[in-house]
């Protein structure tokens, strides 16, 4: 299985008058416009997901329809609150091998630290792995067997800019 895991890109400020609660703060327009410029990049990589699994805070939902609208996937996107901030990762990995285990390309979106440190415990079965994801960006992970702890491959991570660049 190949595991993308994509960090939200850039929304407003915390605090924004309007936006006080932290799931709903959206994207910026400069964060959306970033964003469509990094789905083309994935999409120049080749990443073809088949299955977009998204925080359902509104900047993560608006990262992953960007996704879903550049794959012309919008059916395949799924919110779970386990890629919340402070999610569970084992109730993910768990929703993930029970309900979408036949899938061979899954996009993870979310919030940091969470994902890196999911990253570093399929990686290392530990959370000390220093990965830095910026917002926008994107690591791939070859998982053989999901589990909770030491399953993955890192095959590369990427910022935002290389992701923009792939675009062309």
């Amino acid at each position: 299985m190949e595991l993308y895991i994509l960090r939200h890109a850039i929304a407003v400020e915390r605090g924004t008058p309007g936006f006080e609660e932290d799931s709903t703060r959206p994207l910026t327009p400069a964060g959306e416009g970033k964003m469509r410029q990094i789905a083309k990049g994935m999409r120049a990589l080749s990443v073809d997901p088949d299955l977009i699994l998204s925080s359902p805070y509104v900047r993560a939902r608006q990262t992953a329809e960007i996704v879903a609208q550049t794959f012309k996937i919008p059916d395949r996107l799924v919110l779970t609150p386990h890629l919340e901030p402070g999610g569970d990762p084992h109730a993910l990995l768990s929703e993930i091998v029970s309900h979408y285990g036949d899938r061979r390309r899954i996009v993870l979106v979310g919030h940091e630290p969470f994902l890196s440190e999911l990253a570093s415990m399929l990686i290392a079965g530990n959370t000390d792995l220093p990965i830095v994801l910026k917002k926008g960006g994107l690591c791939k992970l070859m998982v053989s067997d999901l589990r909770y702890g030491a399953c993955a491959t890192l095959e590369w991570l990427l910022t935002p800019r290389h992701l923009v660049l792939m675009a062309g």
